[in-house]
């Protein structure tokens, strides 16, 4: 049985005096200008520091006189600094190394912040105050509500966790629901959610998809030819990628069942003998197969 994962922090946290804690790199004046660096100001602002600061203490002394190395939330800290804040939640990691908070990052999608946009409007929330939060206009506030306004429920669960762009998600109002689902299974297929991509779907579209057939859905420098020859070569390439996807898991767990029962087999001195002996080449190849890296849970 594997050994079960460790936590790399104390979950309960404490409130450190900021002076206690030491930061590793300087934020500069140019950072302060960043979006990010807005965002997370209005946000602190506003709400208080939603993700506690990560240290880690430099020795065994107590009280006053310990000090904190900081190894995640440096601009978390110097917002604190500069709202005035003299103490911060902080998670007290168990090891001295801060790779882990800044690589393993779970990133909001589109559809995700529509649904916490929407959630906080029922509970009363109000666009104004999202809007000071998040320190963006109201307007945009609203144009995150309406996100979904026109794509069909079974389209945005295909969505709902991919990285699909707002401007993208534009192009699919503009297809009917059948076409929307088509298009969503093609972005998941090719695992390309670009707003490129989408209006290019788009414009394989053929006109009988589309809601409003008056809008000029022809790509900059495109002739009526073009469209139409693409049209016909993507709904081919869309067949070809939902056939694939179709077979690919069962032709993968045949591929792992075999390489593990490979594995077995040169594990055989006898087996592994006669191969050597008689067909080299062909144990060449088995080698390849039971050493190949993306294989290796097969065993």
């Amino acid at each position: 049985m594997a050994d079960a994962v460790q936590m790399a922090f104390n979950p309960e946290g404490m409130m450190v005096p900021i002076g206690q804690i030491l930061p590793v790199r300087t934020v500069r004046p140019e950072m302060r200008k960043g979006q990010q660096y807005q965002r997370l100001f209005a946000s602190i602002r506003e709400l208080g520091v939603i993700e506690p600061l990560i240290i880690f203490p430099q020795d065994s002394s107590e009280g006053r006189d310990r000090r904190y190395t900081l190894l995640d939330g440096h601009f978390r800290l110097d917002v604190l600094k500069e709202l005035g804040r003299t103490e911060a939640f902080c998670l007290i990691a168990k090891d001295d190394e801060g790779f882990t908070y800044n690589h393993k990052v779970n990133r909001m999608a589109p559809i995700q912040e529509h649904f916490m946009i929407l959630r906080a409007l029922d509970n009363g929330v109000t666009e104004k105050r999202i809007a000071a939060t998040l320190s963006v206009d109201v307007k945009s506030i609203r144009l995150k509500r309406d996100l979904l306004t026109g794509i069909c429920p079974e389209a945005v669960v295909l969505l709902k966790d991919k990285n699909v762009t707002t401007k993208g998600l534009r192009e699919l109002k503009r297809a009917v629901p059948m076409r929307q689902i088509e298009m969503a299974e093609l972005m998941v297929a090719a695992n390309n959610f670009s707003t490129d991509y989408a209006m290019c779907l788009l414009a394989a579209t053929p006109e009988k998809d589309l809601i409003d057939t008056d809008k000029n859905k022809v790509l900059p420098g495109m002739k009526p030819e073009d469209i139409a020859r693409m049209e016909r070569e993507m709904e081919l390439l869309g067949r070809d990628f939902l056939m694939i996807e179709e077979s690919h898991g069962k032709n993968t767990l045949n591929l792992v069942l075999a390489v593990a029962y490979l594995r077995k087999l040169l594990d055989h001195a006898g087996v592994v003998k006669y191969l050597s002996q008689r067909h080299p080449d062909i144990l060449g190849e088995f080698q390849k197969l039971a050493d190949a890296p993306d294989l290796k849970s097969a065993s």
